[in-house]
């Protein structure tokens, strides 16, 4: 059988959560199915890295597809091009863009609806583009994959489609994930925050991340409280204005926070790792891999309330409103405590399990058979 995917989003030193779930489910998927080839479709020459194994057949398509009119050719000029051309059986994408004819079984993962819900979290032309197209790709597809039951819902309900064709296939974590020894928390501590003890906060900075709010939160908890912390912000700028500018400019202890920009992943599981904890106050997640992520490297969790968040966080996260910074400074302030702070720790060490790369990657590939059988 010959699979396409849509693997635009795998490069180098550049991926974002998709690129990993990308990265992670395919490297498992070709390996452990040989007698199929996979055509992987790129959008600029790959890295070899991504050619994991002889099945594996890379296939450039233009243009690069970094922009919603370039989205529009690549998805639907390009791909039926190619897939035609390399007479393909299925199709699968893994960031939820296809054509909207496909003219073959095609499976697209939805990871989420964040750009259904809020304005203002992703450039107006994206934004715009994503409203208009998901809709019609949620149709067009034979069926759907996505993170959460959270976002089966939120899909099912918002797009109209039936639950049975939407399969749950979960996140994983990286397994550079881990915890470090004292002596390596230590020399991150060093080199990060002069020695001192911190927070961390992981993701892209845009608006739906709610770093504002952390940030008149952590301020608040260093005024009460006279905490000899700091507060580490590792994530790319997309997005810094409004709020978040206003709550950052009008900060007392603005000098102690860090920020690390995009970090590499063996990297920031030292940080994470070397953390008192992760506070990960996002108003939306179609799954929320940092707060899985913290539990791999053994650090406690607050988190979110809202969407997905409870559904992975089980009972290993302490949960707070993300619109009051108090609740969230409330959350920190009781993880202070070493011995609570354990407690959450041994709980992630069992949520954990629940949720792998090997996982996710079996049942991406159950939904591809799903998709081939037309069931």
């Amino acid at each position: 059988m010959r699979i396409a995917v849509n693997t635009r989003l795998l490069i180098s030193n550049k991926m974002d959560g998709i690129g990993w779930f990308t990265c992670e489910t395919l490297r498992r998927m070709v390996l452990a199915h040989p007698e199929h080839e996979f055509y992987f479709f790129f959008d600029r020459k790959p890295s070899e890295e991504f050619l994991f194994v002889e099945n594996v057949k890379p296939v450039v398509l233009c243009p690069q597809a970094r922009h919603p009119v370039l989205w529009y050719l690549f998805f639907e000029w390009a791909t039926p091009y190619a897939l035609k051309r390399n007479k393909i059986d299925v199709y699968l994408s893994t960031d939820g863009m296809m054509p909207v004819q496909p003219k073959v079984p095609t499976l697209t993962v939805i990871h989420d609806l964040n750009f259904e819900h809020a304005d203002g979290n992703l450039k107006r032309s994206h934004q715009r583009y994503m409203k208009y197209y998901f809709p019609r790709f949620a149709r067009a597809a034979t069926r759907i994959a996505t993170v959460s039951e959270y976002s089966k819902t939120d899909i099912a309900q918002t797009y109209k489609v039936a639950p049975d064709r939407i399969d749950v296939v979960y996140d994983g974590a990286h397994n550079h994930y881990r915890p470090h020894s004292e002596a390596e928390k230590a020399a991150v501590r060093q080199r990060f925050t002069d020695g001192k003890p911190y927070v961390i906060f992981i993701s892209t900075i845009l608006k739906r991340k709610n770093l504002a709010n952390l940030l008149l939160a952590f301020d608040m908890l260093k005024i009460k409280e006279s905490v000899d912390w700091k507060l580490v912000v590792v994530g790319s700028r997309v997005w810094w204005q409004d709020e978040l500018a206003e709550a950052y400019d009008g900060m007392t202890y603005k000098q102690d926070v860090v920020f690390c920009g995009h970090t590499a992943t063996a990297e920031l599981s030292a940080l994470l790792s070397a953390s008192e904890m992760l506070v990960y106050p996002s108003y939306f997640e179609g799954f929320g891999i940092p707060i899985l992520e913290a539990m791999y490297a053994e650090t406690a969790v607050v988190a979110s309330n809202t969407t997905s968040m409870p559904e992975v966080g089980g009972d290993a996260a302490l949960y707070v409103d993300p619109s009051s910074p108090d609740d969230i400074c409330h959350a920190i302030s009781r993880l202070r405590d070493g011995s609570l702070r354990e407690e959450m720790i041994e709980r992630g060490r069992k949520q954990r399990e629940k949720f792998s790369w090997d996982r996710t990657a079996n049942l991406l590939w159950d939904s591809v058979m799903k998709t081939v059988q037309g069931v």
